[in-house]
């Protein structure tokens, strides 16, 4: 299977969309999916049939890993 392109219309991937329980109820929420080819999907949960992002799951976790240390806090 090709991998994923960034881009791609979230609603066409074969995926399962799950969002963190701290989401609130107006919809601003980040969802995420793990492909079959292995990477990982974000999209925007008020544009679910907008565009995803594909990361791997090395980006995906450096990426936690400088939100669990703080390093984006000043974004907020």
């Amino acid at each position: 299977m090709p991998p994923v392109q960034n881009g791609v219309r979230a609603s066409s991937l074969d995926a399962r969309w799950i969002k963190s329980r701290h989401s609130n109820a107006t919809g601003n929420c980040v969802e995420i999916a793990a492909l079959a080819g292995g990477g990982i999907a974000v999209r925007n949960s008020r544009d679910p049939d907008g565009p995803a992002l594909v990361y791997t799951p090395a980006e995906l976790a450096a990426f936690l890993a400088g939100a669990k240390d703080g390093e984006f806090d000043h974004l907020l």
